[in-house]
């Protein structure tokens, strides 16, 4: 079974609309089809990238695409639940053992709060998800009443995460308007996020580096 098909199974969709609204009842971010297919095709994108086999990409973007549906259980935790729904949906599906935990594995290690990047499809996955920082995932429109997560994904105009020509390096660019949110207000709330997206990198071989507004500061 492919990513696209995967994409178009009722049952999975349902789940990652519940685990949006529950996140939407918490006041946080866009966690819905938009967050989940950019992950899937970023995650896609670097494995793709670095050579890998085409069923590995299509793991890892399948990975992606289910990643943060354990948040319809709890916020806490999320990626451990959204590992074990993950491994009874794609069980169901009949996909073979060894590719159900490949993903269910990556999912398990996403988040930083106890993820570490085990294996490729980890390390590809953190990296596509702790670099989706946009504004149009805030939904609070009342400028006024921004959080600090609000402040700083609003700030963020552009995110573009790219590997070099080299297959050496991989760059999260970031185009900020300090009107909203200062450098400092990323660093104070994604500090952990790209200390992990290092430590991803360098499962992959490759060196991390964060560009906000042309300077580089990983």
């Amino acid at each position: 079974m492919t990513y696209e098909e995967v994409k178009k199974i009722e049952e999975i969709n349902v789940y990652i609309a519940q685990a949006d609204q529950s996140l939407c009842a918490l006041g946080y971010t866009e966690h819905s089809f938009a967050h989940v297919t950019l992950v899937a095709e970023n995650a896609g994108y670097i494995l793709q990238t670095l050579g890998y086999p085409e069923r590995t990409v299509e793991l890892v973007k399948i990975a992606g695409y289910l990643h943060d549906i354990g948040n319809m259980v709890n916020r806490v935790e999320h990626s451990q639940s959204g590992a074990i729904m993950a491994f009874r949906i794609l069980d169901h599906l009949n996909f073979p053992p060894e590719e159900i935990g490949m993903i269910a594995s990556a999912i398990g290690n996403h988040d930083e709060g106890t993820g570490v990047p085990v294996s490729a499809l980890a390390a590809a996955l953190i990296l596509a998800d702790k670099s989706d920082v946009r504004r149009n995932r805030v939904r609070n429109q009342d400028v006024s009443t921004f959080d600090i997560h609000d402040r700083v994904n609003y700030s963020v105009k552009k995110s573009e995460l790219k590997i070099n020509e080299a297959k050496t390096i991989i760059k999260l660019k970031l185009s900020v308007d300090t009107r909203y949110g200062s450098v400092m207000d990323y660093f104070e709330i994604f500090l952990q996020r790209m200390i992990l997206c290092r430590k991803a990198a360098e499962k992959l071989g490759l060196q991390f580096k964060l560009i906000i507004n042309e300077q580089p500061l990983i």
